[in-house]
């Protein structure tokens, strides 16, 4: 067992791919000179060579359909978006091509690109820089989407997807990078659509992915000081969901909360919480709760970006006015 920081785990992920499968090759924005903008491919230029280390223009729409292209012609293409944010330039690859192509060809052709980007706020890159946009592509039919919220999920989620023949949007928090945790030496792999039970507990269900998983185990130390027993569930996809273990979690607990750090208008926490009102109705002693950033652009200002992330001590005031807690 030996002890990492996410941004290490994500490094040695690439690293087994590229040593394990010749027909995967990097590209995109600043990985190789450069080494990464959030320096997980520091290095890779020099070890790997340009053909499978190859820094692209700024051209997201061009760089995303080249991925999407050689995916269908039997390459394993890994394609970095630095952010999230950039994505959107390229939404038509991803969502009219890439998640799509599979579908309309009968099978015929494969599209096995993983499309790794980095996503949420709070590091000051202000409104255009800060967004969540991970539950907007969990909703569009043949694509995957994968939230990582510890190193031993990153590096497990990403053996997983390597073997996936889907398109596979791998979200990665911009604040999980140093993150520490302990992973295994051995081989190991997460199966995609499986949650991950964080704490267990008997009285409210709290549910969060990515960089709410900490906050949502934040809260529930503060209900246990509180002889209040949470049970934190850290989803680990998107899509596929696992919606199984909600559902067996909230009845037990009879109580759900959905943290999510993106808006509330349009976030993911609607359609689980539609999911778990309909699958569990019966078991509930009280609506099932969102917890969401507010409906506003993020804020530079450091005080005010702070703001607009959902904290623990929301959980906590939203339990106690609901459910009397």
């Amino acid at each position: 067992m030996s002890e990492m920081i996410l941004r290490d785990a994500m490094s040695k992920a690439l690293r087994e791919a590229l040593d394990q499968d010749e027909r995967v090759f990097l590209m995109g924005e600043d990985i190789g000179a450069y080494g990464g903008a959030y320096a997980v491919t520091k290095g890779f230029l020099e070890e790997y060579g340009e053909e499978r280390i190859r820094d692209t223009p700024i051209s997201e729409s061009v760089f995303v359909g080249a991925g999407a292209g050689a995916a269908m012609i039997g390459m394993r293409p890994i394609v970095e978006v630095m952010t999230i944010n950039f994505t959107l330039v390229a939404i038509d690859q991803i969502v009219n091509h890439a998640a799509k192509l599979s579908y309309m060809s009968n099978g015929q052709f494969k599209v096995p690109l993983i499309l790794r980007t980095v996503t949420g706020g709070g590091g000051q890159l202000a409104a255009t820089h800060s967004q969540s946009f991970e539950n907007w592509y969990a909703s569009v039919p043949g694509l995957k989407v994968v939230v990582p919220a510890t190193p031993y999920d990153a590096l497990g989620l990403f053996r997983a997807s390597r073997k996936d023949n889907n398109p596979i949007i791998f979200a990665e928090h911009a604040m999980l990078y140093r993150v520490r945790g302990e992973v295994p030496d051995e081989y190991y792999e997460i199966p995609l659509g499986k949650a991950r039970i964080a704490q267990e507990g008997s009285d409210v269900t709290l549910i969060a992915y990515s960089g709410m998983v900490k906050v949502a185990e934040e809260a529930a130390e503060i209900f246990y000081r509180n002889n209040i027993s949470a049970e934190v569930i850290d989803l680990r996809t998107l899509s596929p969901l696992d919606l199984e273990t909600l559902v067996n979690s909230v009845k037990k607990t009879s109580r759900a909360v959905v943290i999510e750090e993106t808006w509330k208008t349009g976030g993911f926490s609607a359609s689980i919480a539609s999911d778990i009102q309909e699958a569990a109705f019966d078991f509930l002693d009280g609506p099932v709760l969102r917890i969401n950033g507010p409906d506003v652009p993020a804020p530079y200002a450091k005080n005010l970006e702070q703001l607009m992330i959902p904290k623990a001590s929301w959980i906590v005031d939203q339990v106690k006015y609901n459910f009397g807690l």
